[in-house]
């Protein structure tokens, strides 16, 4: 069920409904929007008696949401989710994901040590890069591959944070290091694999920090969304969805990047969606053209793996963009961008200027 508000409505009504709702035994979800506050109503095995809402001041009116999905659908919703994060350095500006904004996220596949994250993080920023992605916990098919550094990762990224203004994107892979990556980072990442951990899911959406939730390899739209929900029905409602690509019968690339996934969640969900081209494709030649299809088909970011020696990098090599690469790739960006009314914020460059002139 959906309550939506009144325009004019106060919070101390809006305030009145939610209590009212969980004084049912339901939980409520308040959803503020440009126009309305929706108030999602979960938990509910049956029917919400509608009429004592309804009656209740500032509500405008009580639907049923026929979707699986509640708190994701953009009947909830109407409005487009931005999320928000404030400015690292004092003079920066606020940065976001959805909106007008494109999102750059870029860095390796996995934090080696501190000079390679470094040499990274110096050129992804001065391509235009608001977040740096890199794993501390890796999730590998074989057990004897490189399984990251762990806590050490997550205090090597914090400090690129502080030297470059970097926002920080890592995945957590369960309850331990989920605890850890919200300590140190920004966002905190769910991985193909874990997409329907639902357990994960659920510790995920009672942390502080927002969520990079990454489709399964072999997930449905329906399932997609169903897994954000998960997420959203804990109480946090900054959920980004990530495309990677889906496993098919192609042998030409690692997975098949599902481009049309991205209109049509836009359609369905106020969640912003973001691009992985490079798990997308498991090819450094396809990172590229993939990239610009993504922004072409209106996706809200790119995460892009980049590596100063990828040839030698201790995971995922072959996808990593080399740095001149990543640099040719923004300049191609920023040009598809303007034409579908997006824009690369040029103050993350600007922030690099005064950094290295301190």
């Amino acid at each position: 069920m959906l309550v939506v508000m009144q325009a004019q409505a106060t919070e101390e009504q809006v305030r009145a409904v939610c209590q009212k709702i969980e004084s049912f035994g339901y939980r409520a979800h308040s959803m503020p929007g440009a126009q309305r506050t929706a108030i999602g109503i979960t938990g509910n095995k049956g029917e919400v008696e509608c009429g004592t809402l309804e009656e209740m001041p500032g509500v405008q009116e009580v639907i049923r949401v026929t979707k699986p999905y509640k708190l994701v659908s953009r009947d909830t919703k109407p409005d487009t989710t931005i999320i928000k994060f404030p400015a690292i350095h004092a003079n920066g500006p606020p940065v976001t994901i959805g909106g007008t904004d494109l999102a750059i996220i870029a860095g390796p596949c996995a934090i080696e040590n501190r000079d390679q994250a470094f040499q990274v993080a110096e050129r992804v920023v001065r391509a235009g890069a608001q977040f740096f992605r890199g794993g501390a916990y890796k999730p590998r098919t074989s057990p004897y591959s490189f399984q990251g550094m762990g806590e050490e990762g997550l205090q090597i990224m914090a400090e690129v944070r502080d030297r470059f203004g970097l926002l920080i994107v890592t995945e957590a892979v369960d309850y331990e290091s989920l605890d850890l990556v919200d300590k140190y980072a920004d966002v905190i990442q769910i991985g193909a694999r874990n997409m329907q951990n639902f357990s994960l899911l659920k510790r995920a959406g009672r942390a502080r920090k927002p969520v990079l939730l990454k489709r399964g390899i072999s997930a449905t739209l329906e399932e997609f969304l169903m897994a954000a929900e998960y997420i959203m029905s804990e109480g946090n409602y900054n959920v980004v969805l990530c495309e990677r690509g889906v496993r098919t019968f192609a042998d030409h690339t690692r997975n098949t990047l599902d481009l049309s996934v991205v209109p049509a969640v836009q359609r369905l969900s106020h969640l912003p969606i973001i691009v992985d081209p490079s798990h997308g494709t498991g090819k450094r030649n396809k990172v590229t053209p993939l990239s610009r299809a993504a922004v072409a088909v209106g996706a809200d970011g790119l995460i892009v793996e980049v590596h100063h020696d990828p040839d030698r990098a201790l995971s995922d090599g072959m996808q990593s963009l080399y740095p001149d690469q990543f640099d040719a790739l923004m300049v191609q960006v920023r040009q598809i961008a303007a034409v579908v009314g997006r824009v690369v914020p040029e103050t993350a460059l600007a922030g690099v200027s005064r950094l290295s002139n301190s």
